[in-house]
């Protein structure tokens, strides 16, 4: 192989590589959505930091913690569970106003000991910082109901 050839092949994979090194946290390789580029959704997977909030950490067994995430959440009148499965949540959280519906996720990254998180608004550009303090109160409770 020509020494030209190795040199753009050896540049191609330093730029790749350049790329995926400074494309920040890593995205989950399973169903964990980007937020959207609205003030509307937060989540432990983003980039942007307005949109940035802390995964859910916990110790011991994973579907133990899940449990737990799982008894806290059913508590809540207004969440209803849409999909349960090992290492994934998915809720939706309905106003009691005008019936506008939030999506929770949560994903299991068992490497780092975390459940991922994610709360958008379906509709509308700006939520009043409604997802932020869902997220926060329900991690405040997870912590405490160790």
């Amino acid at each position: 192989m020509p020494s030209s050839t190795l040199r753009r092949s050896g540049a191609l994979v330093a730029a790749v590589l350049a790329t995926l090194l400074s494309a920040g946290p890593a995205r989950s390789t399973k169903m964990l959505p980007a937020c959207p580029d609205t003030p509307n959704c937060v989540s432990s997977l983003a980039t942007r930091p307005a949109q940035q909030v802390a995964p859910f950490a916990f110790t011991g067994p994973a579907d133990a913690a899940q449990g737990r995430l799982m008894r806290l959440i059913e508590q809540d009148r207004g969440a209803t569970v849409v999909d349960a499965r090992q290492g994934w949540l998915a809720v939706e959280f309905r106003s009691k106003l005008l019936g506008f519906v939030d999506d929770l996720r949560f994903e299991l990254d068992p490497a780092a000991g975390v459940f991922h998180v994610q709360s958008a608004s379906r509709t509308g550009y700006w939520d009043l910082g409604v997802n932020r303090r869902r997220v926060e109160a329900l991690r405040a409770k997870f912590s405490d109901a160790r």
